[in-house]
């Protein structure tokens, strides 16, 4: 295992889930684990893929896209870029980029292929993602990164001139970024007929997506690589999956996975199993009902473990450690099991057949997270996870009639569901100023289009011809933030508090600082009422970055406050980069001494459209946005839930019973059409008493 291991390293290893995925095993699993043999030479050459070599390097040497659908567990990953190397691509200065839709998946892979070339992790392999960037501009050859930060490298060199070869990943998760790049590669190819595109995935509509690229016109002298795309197909090396239907639609899915599980349990011999939920919630619920059931009958041996993306580091380790013997491992996971993480041991799938999907309204200005079916693809993905060490089963929670007769066969592209103001700014930003007759792999609605101009229009970054502001836009664009967070950061300037709000700005970045604590509400709640400002949550979020710096950044100190330590580390370090970046752009950072007024007043100017008004005579605390009149309420977690101030901005909306306002400040209403005139003088007569 010497290939594997190197002497004190504490995370675990990477195998490779050749789908942008991650499979990691511990030192105590390598034993027992199926990786233990030869070289990672021999290794290597076992993939699926290894086979197909000469032909995916003879595709990409002679189109200028080359479309790789490959089945998990296939290898594509991992060694196309480096047969890529081996054959010259990287010569002469140039690079290798391969993009993936999930951070988690960058450094994942970046790891495993710089440990297969046996070179050191940013040197001749590196990888970049927001706020991290583990690259040498000298050195490093092939380089892993996501789909967002490869556009943001389009910023300064919009021909992308230093790849020679750009592989798109996971190309059927269809995130917003990827149909953005897509599109901008497409474009570029026309100016660069020698750069090379490659896109893979488990599951794409290959046809649609090389008529998408296929640039041929008709009776055309051709000179370099042909303009109509290749398509290959990889096999994986998964091994059958039986496939259970349930024979009447279930009321409670949640339940339904639960028994499910121990049934399961009861007749099938040993293996994990993995149950697909739609997200923390009914996973927290699940594992409480799995525990309840598993005593109440005496069935020992069960171990469930839950998997989402804002788990705590210690949490996700769980996950991927072996399962202790004579013991069944339950996973409970979102869809991020489906294609990003591959876990290994996994025998048997249970599918919910939902998962949690971004909607946004224009109209209502609301994006609302729904739990939605699934379509065929992803249905199909959730049930290969069973068959990655031995023929598998996958019991599916809803009927056969329903997969066969009413399951959409792909989801919905993120572009036709998403609000699309970072979008709209990065792609005024690159210079492409018809955006309505831009090349999108799949339409975003001309309602999102519409909504998204006229509110980077009120912020001040687009002009009345619709073009960037200067310097506002061209800075807003230079900032990898919301637009509504960079503007923030800007008008701190103007009221002399930069080093507070960028502090505001990299706590906002994160998905929480607060540690999600199961049956200890109480507590935590408590423990915020340590820091609880008056003025509200971001007011808030400056108390305990203070209170963290004081205790020099002890991990102890968080625990004692139910704060997320990793989460503080993250903070600390997004705010030295957009450190860096307010002084390239000439912000000088001063502090305003405990002037809590100017911090608000700079809130206030980037999210001055996110106002709201208390109801008079209002019993619920129900809030009107100032804009749209929605119905809104404060967040349970806000400090300011039930102090129901008169005037309000916050920082976003979630759905879920009801419009929630998340991470919310008091304002002075007068501040609002400062900020704002053009944006409000309308509304502003009628709701704020001059």
């Amino acid at each position: 295992m010497s290939q594997f291991w190197k002497p004190g390293t504490e995370r675990p290893r990477l195998v490779d889930d050749e789908e942008g995925g991650i499979l990691l095993y511990t030192a105590s699993s390598s034993s027992s684990s199926g990786f233990g043999y030869g070289s990672l030479e021999k290794q290597r050459q076992r993939l699926p893929v290894y086979k197909y070599k000469t032909a995916i390097l003879y595709s990409v040497e002679t189109h200028a896209t080359t479309i790789i659908v490959g089945e998990t567990g296939s290898g594509k990953t991992t060694q196309i870029p480096q047969y890529l190397k081996e054959a010259g691509w990287a010569e002469g200065g140039r690079m290798i980029a391969c993009t993936q839709p999930r951070r988690l998946a960058v450094q994942a892979v970046a790891t495993r292929v710089a440990e297969e070339m046996d070179v050191k992790l940013g040197e001749e392999v590196g990888y970049t993602i927001r706020f991290e960037d583990i690259t040498n501009e000298e050195l490093t050859r092939v380089k892993f990164l996501t789909d967002g930060v490869l556009l943001r490298e389009m910023m300064d060199d919009p021909l992308l001139s230093k790849y020679s070869v750009i592989m798109v990943d996971e190309a059927h998760e269809r995130s917003l970024s990827t149909d953005i790049l897509l599109g901008l590669l497409k474009k570029i190819q026309r100016r660069r007929p020698e750069l090379r595109i490659i896109i893979s995935s488990a599951t794409i509509e290959a046809k649609s997506m090389a008529a998408f690229f296929n640039t041929r016109r008709r009776r055309e002298e051709e000179q370099g690589p042909t303009k109509e795309p290749a398509i290959l197909s990889v096999e994986g090396r998964g091994f059958n999956v039986e496939i259970f239907y349930v024979d009447d639609p279930v009321s409670d899915y949640v339940r339904s996975a639960v028994s499910t599980v121990m049934s399961i349990h009861d007749q099938e011999r040993m293996g994990d199993i993995l149950v697909f939920l739609t997200g923390q919630d009914d996973i927290d619920t699940a594992i409480q009902l799995l525990t309840e059931e598993a005593q109440s009958s005496g069935k020992q041996g069960l171990v469930s473990v839950p998997l989402y993306s804002g788990l705590p580091r210690a949490d996700q380790d769980l996950v991927f450690s072996p399962t202790p013997r004579g013991k069944r491992k339950v996973i409970f996971s979102t869809n991020i099991a489906e294609t990003s993480l591959t876990l290994e041991g996994i025998v048997y799938v249970v599918d919910s057949g939902f998962s949690k999907q971004r909607f946004y309204n224009p109209i209502s200005d609301i994006e609302n997270l729904v739990v939605a079916p699934i379509s065929k693809a992803s249905a199909r993905q959730r049930a290969g996870r069973a068959g990655r060490v031995r023929p598998g089963k996958c019991f599916r929670l809803y009927t056969e009639d329903y997969f066969s007769n009413e399951m959409s066969v792909v989801g919905i592209p993120e572009i036709q569901r998403s609000n699309l103001v970072s979008c709209v700014i990065q792609l005024k930003a690159l210079g492409i100023d018809n955006i309505l007759g831009f090349d999108w792999p799949a339409s975003p609605s001309p309602e999102s289009m519409i909504r998204a101009l006229e509110v980077l229009y009120s912020l001040g970054v687009l002009d009345d011809d619709a073009k960037l502001t200067s310097p506002t836009g061209f800075q807003v664009a230079e900032i990898p933030l919301d637009p509504l967070i960079s503007k923030m950061i800007l008008a701190s300037c103007e009221f002399g508090c930069s080093e507070e709000i960028i502090t505001i700005a990299a706590v906002l970045s994160i998905q929480s600082i607060w540690i999600p604590v199961r049956g200890v509400q109480k507590q935590l709640d408590e423990a915020k009422l340590r820091f609880a400002a008056a003025e509200g949550d971001h007011v808030t979020f400056l108390n305990v970055y203070k209170g963290f710096i004081q205790s020099n950044k002890s991990s102890k100190w968080c625990h004692k406050n139910f704060i997320n330590y990793h989460a503080m580390r993250k903070v600390i370090e997004v705010r030295e980069q957009l450190k860096r970046i307010t002084q390239r752009l000439g912000i000088g950072l001063k502090s305003c001494e405990g002037d809590i007024q100017a911090v608000k007043k700079a809130i206030t100017a980037g999210f001055f459209a996110n106002a709201a008004r208390l109801e008079p005579f209002s019993h619920n605390g129900m809030y009107k946005t100032l804009r749209t009149s929605q119905e809104v309420y404060i967040h349970p977690s806000s400090v300011l839930f039930r102090v129901n101030p008169k005037f309000i901005v916050y920082h976003s909306l979630v759905s879920t019973d009801r419009q929630y306002m998340r991470n919310v400040i008091t304002i002075d209403p007068s501040w609002l059409t400062e900020a704002a005139p053009h944006f409000y003088q309308k509304q502003l007569h009628s709701s704020i008493p001059q």
